[in-house]
């Protein structure tokens, strides 16, 4: 009787989605009061990105339609020193003075999402295409109790969310994803609504790195980020709009 050795086969990677929703906070603290009193909930530890200077707090928001969706509270980390060579801003916008100014006057903030992709590389490609620069591709990671956190992100040496914060950043996780050793929060990501009057091209952009129909698109002649939450309080919508209401009705 012969053997034969069977090569092992990988697990195919997820398909582009949702991977989280970013709330800048001028410091943490102020976000946690702000998360308990929006969401009823209080986020789980985070950690500290020594790359940027900046630090997290997380709460998981996954749901059958985006079941590895969670929201990250972010704040630069006060007498942290970022150590990204080069002069390179801060991710998200987080060194824009009118965003802290925003966010300052108005509280913390949905500024941002994260899109998590299998193919990198050819996802920038298909952005370049259509003459959108995402950013080199960097290599992160931050300790945890459970070991370390690694990942691969995207990132413009002028730190640019880019499309008023429509238009994803992107990343790709290596062994663990977070949501692996977040607790469950009661909260829910039912929809992400991205309003843009470039509608057009954020469509396009949307449609090249897969993310159709996981995102709703509108057309509207001021850009805002809607993301519609799930809560023990009822349904919430978090805004980018700082004069609206973060507690609008869904």
């Amino acid at each position: 009787m012969t053997t034969r050795a069977f090569a092992a086969i990988e697990p195919p990677e997820p398909p582009p989605c949702i991977d989280h929703l970013i709330v800048l906070a001028a410091d943490l603290a102020s976000g946690v009061q702000w998360c308990e009193r929006q969401l009823g909930v209080t986020p789980a530890a985070g950690g500290e990105h020594p790359l940027m200077g900046t630090h997290n707090r997380l709460l998981n928001i996954s749901s059958p339609a985006h079941p590895r969706a969670y929201l990250e509270l972010i704040a630069i980390q006060q007498g942290a020193t970022k150590t990204i060579p080069g002069g390179a801003k801060r991710w998200f916008d987080m060194d824009d003075s009118r965003l802290q100014r925003q966010v300052a006057q108005h509280g913390p903030q949905l500024i941002h999402w994260v899109a998590a992709v299998p193919d990198m590389v050819a996802r920038c490609a298909a952005l370049a295409a259509q003459g959108l620069d995402r950013g080199a591709i960097i290599s992160a990671s931050r300790a945890t109790p459970e070991g370390l956190l690694q990942w691969q992100v995207t990132l413009r040496t002028d730190g640019q969310r880019l499309m008023d914060g429509c238009l994803p950043t992107l990343i790709q996780w290596g062994a663990t994803h977070p949501c692996a050793n977040l607790p469950a929060s009661g909260l829910q990501l039912h929809r992400l609504t991205l309003r843009h009057p470039q509608m057009a091209a954020l469509q396009a952009a949307c449609a090249a790195l897969g993310l159709l129909p996981q995102v709703v698109l509108e057309a509207a002649p001021a850009p805002e980020l809607l993301a519609q939450l799930g809560t023990a309080r009822g349904p919430v919508c978090l805004t980018s709009r700082p004069d609206m209401d973060a507690r609008r009705a869904v």
